[in-house]
């Protein structure tokens, strides 16, 4: 492998917000607030959706409401009279 053209990895730890799971890997990505886990400052960061929370991998089924669109928009956009 060349040298110095790679990015250098930092120990990261991944905090889900929805259920404060914590995940521990390498990434590239940085922040200023740290944490020491194990002995080892890690850079947390914050994610809205993990593969903990995510509907497709806990197979949580959400509704959506898509009647209440159609009249939003109808009422937005019709005309005056």
């Amino acid at each position: 492998m060349k040298k110095d053209i790679h990015p250098n990895t930092n120990p990261v730890c991944f905090v889900d917000v929805s259920t404060g799971k914590k995940f521990i890997s390498q990434s590239t990505a940085s922040s200023k607030k740290t944490e020491n886990i194990d002995g080892i400052d890690h850079h947390v960061l914050v994610r809205d959706v993990t593969m903990d929370s995510h509907p497709a991998y806990t197979g949580e089924k959400r509704f959506v409401d898509t009647a209440g669109r159609v009249e939003k928009f109808q009422s937005k956009f019709s005309r005056k009279r």
